[in-house]
This record gives C-alpha cells, sequence and structure tokens, in this order.
C-alpha cells in the first residue's frame, strides 16, 4: 500500500442478527486530507468509525492502517490514531487539566508540557483550572477532541464533533479542524450528517447510505461533476434565456420564475455572462446553485435497503 494511504478498508462489513448495517464499504483516505464522512442519521457512520477503531469485530472484510491489519497490529496501529466517537464523557466536577490527566494516564501517562499542548490547540488553555460543569456544550466537545489529541497522534477520527451545538459551537469545532489539517498537519476523518461543514471544511469525501458506500473522492471535483449550476437574473430574461441555449457548454437551462438557473461547464460561466452583456442583456446576478445538499440529495435519493 502507498505510504501517503493512511487508511484503507476492504469490503468493510458489520451485520446485525439478518440486518446488515454496513456493506462491502472500501474507504481510502489519504496523509493530509480533511476526508468527509457522510451520511443521513442511520446511514452506517457511526458502526464504520466502531470498526475502525477497533472497537467492534467487522462481520467481514479488512482495515489497513498505515499500511498494516488492524486485525494483527491492533495496539502499535492504535497508538498513532485518536478518536472522539459520538460525544466524550468527563468527571463534571474536575477540572479540564485533570480531566485530561485521567486519560493520558490510561495511556501510560505523559508530561505536563503535553497537557498544556493539547489544551492550548483546542483553546481552552486559559480555562484549564475551571471545572468542566461550567463549560459550554461546545467547550465540553473542544475538550474531547483535546482527550484525542494526546499523545500527538497522525490520523484523528472525529464522529459527529458538531451533534448538539449552536451556530458559534459549530464555527468553533469546524475552525480547530481547519487548524489541525493546516497548521499542524494532521489526517482527520471527520463523520457527519451536517452536509454545510463537510463542504466548508473537507477535502475529500464519501457518502454512505443504508450502509453501502454510494461515492467517494475529492469534494471540490465531485460537485463539479455534469458541470455547475448557476442561477442567472437578467433583464430581459426571455432573450437571455435564447442566447444561453445556443451558449457552447451549456448543457441545460430552466426557467424558474424570473431567474434562469444554467447547468454550465464551471469554466465557461465567466465567458457565457460575458457574452450576455456584449448581445445588450443586463445581467443583475449570476449565483452558483451547486452545492453538497444538491449533490447529496441526487446520490441518495432513491437507492434501496440492503438485503
Amino acid at each position: 500500500m502507498p505510504e501517503d494511504i493512511i487508511l484503507r478498508t476492504h469490503h468493510l462489513s458489520k451485520r446485525f442478527g439478518k440486518r446488515w448495517a454496513v456493506r462491502q464499504v472500501n474507504l481510502e483516505v489519504r496523509r493530509g486530507d480533511v476526508f468527509g464522512f457522510l451520511g443521513p442519521n442511520g446511514a452506517g457512520k457511526s458502526t464504520t468509525i466502531r470498526m475502525l477503531l477497533s472497537l467492534i469485530r467487522p462481520t467481514e472484510g479488512d482495515v489497513l492502517l498505515f499500511g498494516r491489519p488492524l486485525r494483527s497490529h491492533r495496539r502499535e496501529s492504535l497508538t498513532r490514531v485518536g478518536g472522539l466517537v459520538e460525544r466524550a464523557d468527563f468527571y463534571l466536577y474536575l477540572t479540564a487539566r485533570r480531566n485530561l490527566e485521567i486519560v493520558a494516564s490510561l495511556r501510560g501517562g505523559c508530561p505536563k508540557q503535553e497537557i498544556d499542548r493539547v489544551l492550548e490547540l483546542v483553546g481552552l488553555r486559559e480555562r484549564a483550572k475551571d471545572k468542566v460543569k461550567t463549560f459550554s456544550h461546545g467547550m465540553k466537545q473542544r475538550l474531547g477532541i483535546g482527550q484525542a489529541l494526546l499523545g500527538s497522534p497522525e490520523f484523528i477520527i472525529l464522529d459527529e464533533p458538531t451533534t448538539g451545538l449552536d451556530p458559534q459551537g459549530i464555527k468553533e469545532v469546524r475552525e480547530l479542524i481547519r487548524s489541525l489539517s493546516v497548521d499542524h498537519a494532521m489526517t482527520i476523518f471527520l463523520s457527519s450528517h451536517l452536509l454545510s461543514e463537510i463542504e466548508q471544511t473537507a477535502t475529500s469525501m464519501a457518502i454512505i447510505n443504508r450502509g453501502s458506500l454510494v461515492v467517494q473522492g475529492n469534494v471540490r471535483q465531485l460537485l463539479n461533476e455534469g458541470g455547475s449550476v448557476v442561477r442567472i437574473s437578467a433583464e430581459p430574461l426571455e432573450q437571455a434565456e435564447e442566447a444561453a441555449r445556443r451558449f457552447d457548454g451549456v448543457h441545460s437551462v430552466q426557467r424558474n420564475a424570473d431567474v434562469l438557473e444554467v447547468r454550465i461547464n464551471p469554466e465557461q460561466v465567466s465567458a457565457l455572462n460575458a457574452m450576455l452583456v456584449q448581445t445588450g442583456i443586463r445581467v443583475n446576478s449570476v449565483i452558483p446553485k451547486r452545492s453538497l445538499e444538491d449533490f447529496f440529495l441526487s446520490i441518495t435519493e432513491g437507492t434501496s435497503d440492503i438485503q
């Protein structure tokens, strides 16, 4: 396996009784990725993550971490991985520092400087001596991520880290993830059902639905497949519609109330705008519509259940 591939799964599957929660999932995460793992609630995301962290055994298939099978190299592989599954638990009447010290002791201990480093990373250095019961939900989530960062892991797995957070808490966690990736060169596996967060944070992604992998790849490339959709407000609208339909690179034009929705190759949007202006059409706005939400819904709606 190439050295830049940190995680690879091969036909990873988990069955509970007669129901397949995860079936034949093949993932590939490269060093430096912020890898978004998307899916509706109940799609199999948490079950997959528990198999990646060896918390449950796969029914079928294999997990390779750092090029080695997890089954036979569990201890040495997982020492290089940090994980937060759904939410962290704390001793609420102890301080943030003491909570991290307890987690560190379970892993064999670490120097005071390591605790200080982690508290600084997650933005809680000034609250280190405060009891966790006084923390907001967002601060608790950041402290949970801090637990995962103890020991300087190379690979971080975060399962729904923004669940239940208010907009400010979501923003704080998003900025922390970006900082860990950009400033500290960590590879991050980020599970979420919040599409906007993955769109703003991830470099690559996979979508799972009803236990099966639907698609995987670079975020921007996947969103641009089949052309971008732009909303065009122009006057006169009828003339703009006729001109857009004749323009090379336009896949389709749909009139929606007082705007046009044009599917077009993304590199030709500016040329279309220039052409409309040159033909005497007043262009009021050209707004991209294609989003991860559009893409997600287009490929998950109508998929069948696993048998």
